[in-house]
């Protein structure tokens, strides 16, 4: 896909045959990393990540669910939830603010990690695609901790999941629609409108957390809006996206520590 114009192109291609725009590099640097030997040919790296850290997690509280004797791997209880980081307003309130990023992370059921898993592994490939892997990085981010915290203000819990931040995928790729003028826009603005009013329509069943969704698609669309797509590599403006990605990594990391420091005290 050549980086100035959105066009798609050959990996042979030295210049855009549509913009004369030069390309190579971009194409080289920005193409798929297959995995199975193909046959997952759009996957990301940082999806794939995410992906592994939420199956880790559902792992490991499954495993602690199930030894409790309160839950199962299909339905988690909600205490165990607590305890390894979901969004919990007077926890939030008492000053475990790490727990508006932990929560993203954590699925309460098996059909809810793998639905999920589903929407992410295709939104945060095309996300990834568009804008590269810092600005998809900081979507994410911005789009968890937002979701939840607009969660916390209108319900008590708990609440987890990945679908705040991935509201948040589908509004960036809507304002990439809006910026981007002509029928490649129109298309995209379309097809990922459609994905809202479906996954809106799912928010109103039982159960679902709507004010997550919501508070992760504003985060999504402001920042998608603001970050626009990935200029030439090495300039000041990409590697303060870089910058940016590193620092939402390194907070979710000290979210992590914080929310294992403070399982450690409360299970003495």
């Amino acid at each position: 896909m050549c980086p100035h114009c959105r066009a798609f192109i050959t990996t042979s291609d030295r210049t855009c045959p549509y913009c004369n725009e030069a390309v190579a590099p971009a194409a080289s640097r920005r193409s798929a990393g297959p995995i199975l030997g193909g046959f997952i040919p759009h996957a990301r790296f940082n999806t794939v990540i995410i992906l592994i850290v939420n199956f880790g997690l559902y792992v490991a509280t499954s495993i602690f669910s199930m030894n409790s004797g309160r839950g199962n791997a299909m339905n988690l209880d909600g205490y165990t939830l607590i305890d390894f980081g979901a969004m919990f307003t007077p926890a939030i309130q008492a000053g475990q603010w790490w727990r508006l990023v932990t929560a993203g992370f954590l699925h309460g059921g098996l059909m809810h990690i793998l639905m999920n898993s589903w929407a992410l592994f295709d939104l945060g490939a095309v996300v990834e695609e568009m804008y590269g892997s810092s600005r998809m990085l900081v979507i994410y981010f911005v789009s968890n901790a937002l979701g939840f915290y607009v969660s916390s203000m209108l319900k008590v819990g708990p609440s987890m999941g990945a679908s705040a931040a991935l509201f948040g995928l589908i509004g960036c790729m809507i304002a990439l629609g809006m910026r981007r003028r002509g029928a490649f826009g129109d298309s995209i603005r379309g097809m990922f409108t459609r994905w809202l009013i479906y996954g809106l329509l799912f928010s109103f069943l039982p159960g679902i957390d709507m004010a997550a969704h919501v508070g992760g698609l504003i985060g999504g669309f402001g920042v998608g809006y603001l970050a626009g797509e990935p200029r030439h590599e090495g300039s000041a403006t990409e590697k303060l996206w870089r910058i940016a990605s590193w620092f939402c990594i390194l907070i979710t990391v000290v979210c992590f520590l914080e929310m294992y420091l403070w399982f450690s005290r409360s299970a003495q």
